[in-house]
């Protein structure tokens, strides 16, 4: 990987993974349009840990908040308080998708599922769910905090993100909104949610692919992981204005465009569905628990 193939895919990890248009599915076709190999799930899943960082930076005072709540209830202290609620909620809801995520982790991986056709169906699916999410939630934009149920539920939501092109924010926010949060609520909580899952997903790649990561692509993973947390860090805030804004209709629109394209593209031959060389079986040697989309 050179230089600017990192700086590349770091941009469109950082841009994308905190809009709901699935960043997984950007760094599989972009490889594709340049006729690269897929960097794979590894590589995905470390490089989000910039973009993690920056939600770390850029809500660290409502992680801090909710953190010492966390502890606090533990000891029975303030237990039911907003963001004691909301830290709790952030716990049970990345249980599904650590469980799911381990149990399908060879599936999820395989060049089968990463298949451009699979994300083409999966990013018009999503786009159809976000509309219905955000036709369903139009009239209830009041302000609520969050709950246990809530996180529960919209943990749910965030598992249908272990299938390529689904979205983790697309899933979380479209499950707040059907939980009757309001947008620019679903959509922070869909940020908090994140952190657990990327984390464990992160660090189980670095582990795993360490051999490929370090000794062969080190330089590029690197330079990808510091380009995605300073776009990252752009695209929060730029997610969060659309949002209280204008909703989601435009990556509605986005996805079921990009969607259809890249089903034609691959029925019309220009696009191979699969790499060429990709294996039949859907078991790889080394693949994340909780693979991301």
């Amino acid at each position: 990987m050179t230089p600017f193939e990192a700086i590349l895919y770091g941009v469109v990890q950082g841009f994308t993974e905190w809009l709901p248009i699935s960043s997984t599915a950007h760094l599989r076709i972009l490889p594709a349009l340049l006729g690269k190999p897929d960097p794979g799930a590894g590589f995905t899943a470390v490089i989000q840990l910039g973009t993690m960082l920056a939600v770390l930076i850029f809500f660290w005072r409502d992680l801090g908040r909710s953190g010492k709540a966390w502890f606090r209830s533990l000891r029975g202290i303030d237990k039911d308080s907003d963001d004691a609620k909301l830290a709790w909620a952030v716990f049970y809801g990345s249980i599904p998708i650590m469980l799911i995520g381990y149990a399908l982790r060879h599936q999820i991986s395989s060049p089968q599922v990463r298949s451009l056709n699979v994300i083409g169906v999966t990013l018009i699916v999503m786009g159809v769910v976000m509309l219905f999410a955000e036709r369903y939630n139009a009239k209830n934009q009041k302000p609520r905090a969050v709950t246990v149920k809530d996180g529960v539920l919209i943990g749910f939501w965030q598992a249908l993100s272990l299938i390529p092109g689904m979205s983790r924010s697309g899933s979380t926010i479209s499950g707040g909104l059907f939980a009757g949060l309001d947008r620019y609520t679903a959509a922070r909580f869909s940020f908090l949610l994140s952190v657990p899952s990327i984390l464990a997903a992160g660090i189980y790649e670095l582990y795993a692919e360490r051999e490929v990561l370090f000794d062969t692509n080190l330089a590029g993973t690197a330079i990808a992981t510091v380009v995605s947390f300073g776009v990252g860090y752009a695209s929060i805030a730029l997610l969060l204005q659309i949002i209280q804004r204008q909703g989601i209709a435009i990556f509605v629109a986005y996805r079921i465009l990009l969607g259809v394209a890249l089903l034609a593209a691959v029925a019309a031959g220009k696009l191979p569905a699969v790499e060429p060389d990709a294996p039949t079986t859907a078991r790889l040697p080394h693949v994340s628990p909780i693979e991301r989309a």
